[in-house]
């Protein structure tokens, strides 16, 4: 963590604590709509937030990484710690990683700090993330031309205990967008 007066500086410079919602969730299951839409709504609202994709991290800083065990845990090693100076920049975090071990999602958490950190479960059952597929990879690893796909032949451990659940196979885009930005927004009050 940097000088604590130069941190509160930025805090009082923006107007806002640093935070990390970090969503987590199936392939399809709907965590870069979600971010997308929490960004949307926070910078309406006066707040200064960015989302860490998965698939845009993936391409860039991460592009040396494979899908093996290792190289998901390496991938959310160095995206936690990113997301975790970007809190303490005092940026409202938005992170959209499958993510699905747990213990790189506490990692994350204990980097961020307890009182800083969101788990926020992006829920659907995976015949309906199957059934979505908005990239092609259910369809390519159900056919073996994807090896190590979460959910299909990589395990995907939920989370025991996320501050938030959004079943977005009930809901609509809107109201599980409505449902975390609410969520998001009164986390920061009490910041």
């Amino acid at each position: 963590m940097s000088d604590p007066d130069n941190h509160s500086m930025r805090s009082r410079l923006l107007r806002q604590e640093g935070m990390v919602v970090w969503l987590t969730g199936l392939s399809g299951s709907g965590k870069s709509t979600l971010a997308a839409g929490l960004e949307s709504a926070l910078l309406k609202n006066g707040h200064f937030t960015y989302v860490l994709d998965g698939d845009i991290i993936r391409n860039g800083l991460n592009s040396d990484l494979d899908f093996s065990d290792g190289g998901r845990n390496e991938n959310i090693r160095r995206v936690a710690e990113v997301a975790a100076l970007m809190k303490d920049a005092s940026i409202v975090v938005i992170v959209a990683f499958i993510s699905p071990f747990r213990k790189m999602r506490e990692f994350a958490r204990q980097r961020a700090g307890y009182e800083d950190f969101a788990e926020v479960w992006v829920r659907a059952p995976l015949s309906v993330c199957i059934e979505r597929d908005p990239k092609g990879l259910y369809k390519k690893a159900l056919s073996n031309r994807i090896t190590d796909f979460t959910g299909i032949s990589s395990a995907y451990e939920d989370p025991p205990d996320p501050e938030l659940i959004i079943d977005t196979d009930t809901l609509s885009v809107e109201e599980s967008t409505d449902i975390l930005t609410s969520f998001v927004m009164e986390k920061l009050k009490k910041h």
